[in-house]
């Protein structure tokens, strides 16, 4: 159980990434899962009871139906004033690199638009660009939408699709190919 005066922080799709101090959930097992759950159905967590969730490229996982109905979930569990912290693929940087020749195959961006299609879950049903996410949580619920840089978090260390970088890897030199964005929930 729990410290009522500990914070409560979800790393939600962790996947192989476990970040210290968080609860770490995954739909599927592995050693770094905390605990297995759909990330839609938080039903293991109380309303307005978690403090922070952390989601890196889980979101467009979802189908342009049902992802609303996710961050609606997400929204539910957070406590007003929790942060969200979401990254996604920036469909417009993506989209920018590839249609002005910053990369020559299509291979580069195919992982990032359709997901690594590793497993069944490992697939792409959705789109975002920053103004279309930032309208979507503010309808649900959600103010003070900015974007976030990965180097000034507490789990920065943790080397995650929130730093994707086209050419790969190249952070110094390189366009970002995620968009970064967090949020409190307001009501």
């Amino acid at each position: 159980m729990l410290d009522s005066l500990e914070m409560i922080k979800l790393h939600l799709g962790c996947g192989s990434k476990q970040i210290p101090g968080f609860v770490n959930i995954d739909i599927n097992w592995t050693p770094a899962v905390d605990q297995v759950c759909d990330i839609s159905q938080l039903t293991i967590f109380e309303d307005a009871s978690v403090d922070m969730i952390y989601a890196c490229h889980v979101l467009e996982h979802f189908g342009r139906h049902e992802f609303t109905t996710v961050i609606k979930e997400w929204h539910r569990v957070l406590r007003v004033g929790g942060l969200l912290r979401l990254s996604v693929p920036d469909f417009a940087a993506c989209a920018r690199i590839y249609l002005d020749g910053g990369i020559d195959d299509i291979r580069y961006v195919t992982g990032l638009m359709v997901g690594g299609q590793r497993n069944e879950y490992d697939y792409h049903k959705m789109i975002f660009d920053e103004p279309s996410l930032t309208q979507h949580l503010a309808n649900i619920g959600f103010g003070q939408v900015q974007r976030w840089d990965w180097r000034t978090t507490e789990h920065s260390q943790i080397d995650d699709y929130s730093q994707a970088y086209l050419p790969h890897m190249d952070r110094e030199h390189g366009m970002l190919m995620s968009l970064n964005l967090e949020c409190q929930r307001v009501w």
